[in-house]
């Protein structure tokens, strides 16, 4: 199961981030971002509510049994093991985190998950793939733009990284250029105003640019 999982990621790149939506609306979200193309979809734990925490972990249960043959979902903000076990047992597939803890990273690994945390510096990211994750969100790479995550591709080019924070159809494609295998793109996709006014299309014709961009780049390289 985790091969194929990572066979997904690897493949399709991309990845929806869902902050802040109830269960009801994670389906119509999820329906419009497939209809994009988009077939990762993370839904992140609310850190400040962690009475909400088990109503995040049944949006990840429910989205995972209605698409389980189109779409494999995850778990973000995932920042300790408890909540790693919350996501397993809802059926997630993948751990995102905005830090790397070695113990959240320990967890995902031992439960068969892909391990995704989060990293800004050279040191966090290299210390990251030592403790075992199967890629580095680099994060908040959008307040230093691709040219930081080109800079430390260099000397860390073994180590696979994705684009997270601040990433839209618009710079998509520098990120790539820059060495990205793929990237995590929440408030431009996924957008809550979109969610709140029902306007699911938006995030359908934003999933089409992004896989436009995606497709046009990766054909390229080939």
């Amino acid at each position: 199961m985790r091969a194929q999982v990572l066979e997904w990621i690897n493949a399709n790149k991309i990845i929806a981030i869902v902050r802040g939506a109830d269960p009801e609306k994670c389906l119509f979200i999820a329906d419009a971002l497939l209809q994009g193309g988009i077939k990762l979809m993370e839904i992140t734990f609310d850190q400040s509510h962690p009475e909400n925490w088990q109503t995040t972990a049944d949006a990840i249960r429910r989205i995972s049994q209605e698409f389980k043959a189109s779409m494999q979902i995850g778990a973000g903000t995932v920042t300790t093991p408890d909540l790693v076990e919350m996501t397993a047992a809802a059926c997630g597939k993948f751990i995102v985190s905005p830090d790397m803890d070695p113990c959240v990273i320990r967890k995902t690994r031992e439960l068969g998950l892909v391990s995704i945390p989060g990293a800004f510096t050279a040191s966090e990211i290299k210390q990251a793939h030592e403790s075992g994750a199967d890629y580095v969100k680099v994060f908040p790479v959008g307040n230093l733009g691709p040219g930081y995550l080109k800079a430390l591709r260099a000397p860390l080019n073994h180590i696979p990284m994705m684009a997270v924070g601040g990433i839209n159809e618009k710079n998509l494609r520098d990120y790539f250029e820059a060495g990205a295998c793929g990237a995590g793109i929440g408030g431009n996709l996924a957008n809550k105003a979109w969610i709140a006014n029902g306007e699911y299309s938006k995030i359908t014709d934003t999933a089409k640019q992004l896989i436009k961009i995606r497709d046009e780049f990766f054909a390229m390289e080939e």
